[in-house]
């Protein structure tokens, strides 16, 4: 059997294989932050599909953290009954799912909050506007937010909470050089702009207890000039083991955009794991099961990973995006690779549409691939 298909845990957790549904934004939320049925389905294909673990997109942990249009909600009790139906939903289908708590910071788009919020005041960056200095009174009640969502996760029956600190939101935002220019005890070197990490990281497992799993999401080295670096990166991760993670998925990128962060026309091998030399890196720094995002779409260059132990799960986002039952299909070898075209073609063309898979198949198969 490939390994990729052999059970394993973070944690306490136990899944049947080592493939993971990396978080992406479903777009699936009304304006309160509910999620639509259409959330529901997506999350029963996948579920069917055979991923070992599901991340959902991120929630906001807070109204002030909506970073677009129908991202869903995580901030108050009430949406914790439409939360259980999705837990419910996945459970019923023999999967496995973790809830990805967030808040947008300075990229929370026009429409969605009054202002925008970030470590320091920042303007350019290609930001919709700029974003104001958070107040000290707003870090601590982000904090406690943070908590609160993850108290939400665990009533509303989900396996595990992970907490997003990478692609240039709120805590990745405090991680970066080039945003976080405090002189308090929230800024300054690696370790005070880690401050704020550490006390969400506490907030959460206050608020879940010491055994329910808890993952971060790390971003770890921004891309750009005068951001996070990958030494710094390194330095993080060696520290969360001390902030009582169980599992790390390792990203970079400042953006959800950005070139660094998602790349295009991954069409053959050569390009695929683009972030492996930081988690090379990171598997010198700690012992924490490592999830490796970045660009998987082949079966045997996942193999490769995993058995060279530079990372214990393959964490993929838009191959799923277009085909749901790609794990089902990779372990029966009905084929070895995935059909997505990385053009980034998944994301709604208008509100409420949601994600889907729009690229053109039929027609690309009769075309000789290029890289």
């Amino acid at each position: 059997m490939n390994i990729l298909f052999t059970p394993a845990k973070i944690g306490n957790l136990e899944l049947q294989n080592r493939l993971v549904r990396s978080a992406t934004a479903e777009c699936m939320a009304d304006d309160d932050g509910n999620p639509k049925p259409e959330l529901e389905n997506l999350y029963r294909q996948l579920a069917k599909g055979g991923v070992g673990l599901i991340i959902t997109g991120h929630m906001y942990v807070h109204p002030s953290g909506q970073a677009h249009k129908g991202m869903t909600g995580i901030y108050k009790d009430d949406q914790i009954p439409s939360l259980k139906k999705l837990a419910d939903a996945i459970h019923q289908e023999g999967g496995r799912v973790v809830v990805q708590i967030n808040h947008g910071g300075m990229q929370c788009e026009e429409g969605t909050v009054a202002d925008t919020i970030a470590p320091s005041h920042i303007e350019g960056l290609d930001l919709e506007r700029p974003a104001r200095e958070i107040t000290l009174d707003e870090i601590d009640e982000l904090i406690e937010a943070y908590g609160e969502a993850a108290r939400r996760v665990k009533e509303a029956g989900f396996d595990g909470v992970q907490i997003h600190a990478a692609h240039g939101y709120l805590i990745g935002e405090f991680l970066s050089p080039l945003i976080n220019h405090r002189t308090d005890q929230w800024g300054g070197d690696t370790n005070r702009r880690m401050q704020f990490l550490k006390n969400v990281s506490e907030s959460v497992r206050e608020k879940i207890g010491p055994t329910f799993p808890m993952l971060i999401k790390l971003g770890m080295m921004d891309g750009v000039d005068e951001g996070l670096s990958a030494a710094e990166g390194t330095e993080i991760v060696a520290e969360l083991a001390g902030m009582s993670f169980d599992g790390i998925e390792i990203s970079g990128g400042f953006g959800g955009g950005g070139s660094y962060n998602i790349k295009k026309g991954i069409r053959s091998e050569d390009r695929e794991a683009y972030f492996l030399p930081l988690a090379e890196k990171a598997r010198k720094a700690t012992d924490l099961p490592i999830i490796l995002v970045g660009g998987f779409r082949s079966l045997p260059v996942m193999e490769r990973v995993l058995k060279d132990g530079q990372a214990d799960f393959i964490s993929m986002c838009r191959p799923l995006i277009s085909e749901p039952d790609l794990p089902r299909r990779l372990r029966e070898g009905v084929q070895i690779k995935s059909r997505c075209l990385s053009s980034n073609n998944c994301w709604p063309e208008e509100n409420g549409d949601g994600i889907a898979c729009k690229c053109p198949h039929d027609k690309v198969k009769s075309e000789p691939a290029t890289s």
